[in-house]
């Protein structure tokens, strides 16, 4: 006769398989109709957070461009910076030898060029004509002096006697 306290029995195993096994499945459904019951909470709990997560996400992300965004503005200033000092410092360079090779050929400087303005200037104001007058004077006298019809006879006279003696030696 079979022993029903008997853990190890066939039968009694039996009996304690079913009832585990009908436990297991009731705990199955609960889950089910659990997860049912709040799944549609759950799922909606999800979405939520994955909102918030993709707002957290798109903010850190929007700060790091910007961050990127202002350390290559400052690289480009600091290159530009620099650009800049080797462009004058290529610009001075430039600018001494010209000067250099200007004085070397008897070009007189900028600041030679200032000073006889300014002593030019000076003499202007001495004599009480102004820089207008006495520039349109010089140019008057100029043009009257080379003008053919204004020659004096004695400044005809030698380039007529030189055509006279080469008339006289082609004879």
């Amino acid at each position: 006769m079979p022993n029903s306290k008997n853990p190890f029995d066939p039968s009694a195993m039996t009996d304690a398989m079913k009832a585990q096994a009908q436990q297991i499945w009731l705990a199955g459904l609960g889950a089910f109709s659990k997860a049912q019951q709040d799944g549609a909470k759950a799922f909606e709990k999800l979405v939520s957070d994955g909102i918030s997560m993709q707002r957290k996400a798109q903010e850190t992300a929007e700060e790091k461009i910007a961050e990127a965004t202002e350390r290559a503005q400052q690289a480009a200033e600091q290159f530009k910076e620099r650009a800049s000092g080797q462009w004058g410092k290529f610009e001075g360079i430039f600018e001494e030898r010209v000067a250099k090779a200007l004085h070397r050929m008897g070009m007189p400087s900028v600041m030679d060029l200032q000073a006889l303005q300014a002593r030019v200037e000076a003499l202007e104001a001495q004599l009480g004509g102004t820089p207008a007058n006495s520039a349109s004077k010089t140019s008057a006298r100029a043009s009257r002096a080379t003008s053919p019809a204004r020659k004096t006879a004695a400044q005809r006279a030698p380039t007529q006697t030189a055509a006279r003696k080469a008339a006289a030696k082609k004879k």
